[in-house]
């Protein structure tokens, strides 16, 4: 046999490769029958007894999908290291709208007529790139927490721009895609994770409150820069942050946070603060708190010695 094939491909082969590996089709029928190979997908073996692993998995249903075919969607989005992106034990893959291959399995195929112009290379996988899995995966979950996580994400940690997820948005048919075109206006519009985007959502129906800047650059009145607030009142100098260390990457992280809070306070901001789990479970209640800060504030004239740089 050749066992670089074999090493390469994690003990995963397709039909067409028997003869590179020294089979006939009398071997390979005996090895099926004796249980040392079995057949994972419709013509592509795994040539041991224990379960698939997820490396095999995508490389079985690449190897059933064909050569040119994308990995896409939410397994893309596994790869690119989403912690935030529902799991699926399915595995997407995007081909050629021409070629005729059925999902089948654990194999789900997505024919298209745009196929990524620019996907990403893992070994032997082409891989969409994260702006381009975001859109295909949200078109196709129903659940609308999952789409702004997805989104904020990706656009938080760098892995897209706002600007690559609007163009890949455009592109997409329109079918499936309204929590997605939320999400995406949400974060072009300055909220910044999962948790602004829903203080976003629930303080945007009040009666009580102006607009709300979100992620607004703000300065002393003398010029020198002020740390940014996720939400900002700017009349009454009210300044609304979510607090979560899920959000920051370590300690020093948070300490920065805290940091951050405590010297707009000095310049007369009210910080404030709360939680993912409040914003999450109790939205009407940290309405009515903000609301009741704001009018309170503008009824004792507070301001703070911030200007903010529309």
């Amino acid at each position: 046999m050749t066992p670089r094939l074999l090493r390469e491909q994690h003990g995963i082969v397709r039909h067409d490769q028997l003869t590179e590996l020294g089979l006939t089709r009398s071997a390979l029928r005996w090895r099926l029958a004796k249980g040392q190979w079995r057949e994972v997908l419709p013509r592509v073996y795994a040539t041991f007894t224990g379960a698939l692993n997820d490396d095999q998995r995508i490389i079985a249903a690449r190897l059933y999908a064909g050569g040119d075919a994308q990995v896409a969607g939410l397994t893309a989005l596994g790869l690119h290291g989403l912690r935030y992106a529902p799991r699926d034990r399915l595995v997407h893959f995007l081909i050629p709208h021409a070629r005729r291959v059925a999902s089948v399995g654990f194999a789900r195929i997505h024919r298209t007529t745009r196929l990524d112009r620019w996907p990403m290379r893992n070994g032997g996988a082409a891989i969409c790139r994260p702006a381009r899995a975001v859109v295909d995966a949200a078109r196709l979950c129903a659940d609308h927490r999952a789409v702004r996580a997805m989104v904020a994400e990706v656009v938080q940690r760098r892995l897209a721009t706002v600007d690559e997820l609007a163009t890949e948005l455009k592109a997409a048919r329109r079918n499936g895609s309204a929590a997605l075109r939320r999400a995406v206006a949400e974060v072009a519009a300055g909220t910044r994770s999962l948790p602004e985007a829903e203080l976003r959502g629930a303080l945007s129906e009040s009666t009580v409150l102006p607009a709300i800047p979100w992620n607004p650059r703000l300065v002393t009145t003398g010029g020198a820069a002020l740390p940014t607030p996720d939400g900002w009142l700017d009349d009454v100098g009210i300044a609304l942050e979510v607090d979560s260390r899920e959000y920051h990457l370590s300690p020093d992280d948070w300490e920065r946070t805290m940091a951050r809070h405590n010297l707009l306070a000095q310049h007369g901001a009210l910080v404030m603060h709360f939680t993912p789990s409040q914003i999450r479970h109790a939205p009407s209640e940290v309405r009515r708190t903000v609301e009741q800060a704001y009018v309170e504030r503008l009824a004792a004239g507070g301001r703070a010695s911030v200007r903010w740089l529309r």
